[in-house]
């Protein structure tokens, strides 16, 4: 069994879906990655996919559909992308176990390559 790069929450893929349906008829979805920027070094980027790339990874939760671009998977790998609303903000949120710091207003992090043999070992114990 393959690792899951990402999960969605019930949230996150109600709000996917939603940004479909008003984004007209060619969007099928949205693209995660990331990029280099912000004071803590890089930042998720969120696109809408109208034409999904073959080497991206497709994540599916309840009708929505989330590709992940290459380049971003080892840094995404057991993330769980959420959407959440509060009195200030709306927006996705990532919570990523290969993060390992943040800048303060939030909008950039420091992220670390997902370790295979410490995922693979624990998956072995999980099994055990």
């Amino acid at each position: 069994m393959a690792f899951a790069i990402m999960t969605l929450t019930e949230a996150a893929a109600a709000r996917v879906n939603a940004i479909v349906a008003n984004s007209g008829p060619d969007a099928k979805g949205i693209r995660v990655g990331i990029k280099k920027g912000g004071c803590a070094g890089m930042e998720y980027t969120i696109d809408l996919v109208t034409e999904p790339n073959a080497k991206d990874d497709l994540i599916t939760r309840d009708g929505a559909s989330v590709w992940v671009e290459p380049s971003a998977v080892l840094y995404l790998l057991g993330t769980q992308m959420d959407f959440e609303t509060t009195t200030l903000r709306s927006g996705f949120t990532f919570s990523n176990p290969n993060q390992t710091s943040a800048c303060g207003c939030g909008e950039s992090v420091e992220l670390k390559q997902a370790d295979l043999a410490a995922l693979a070992a624990q998956r072995e114990m999980q099994g055990a």
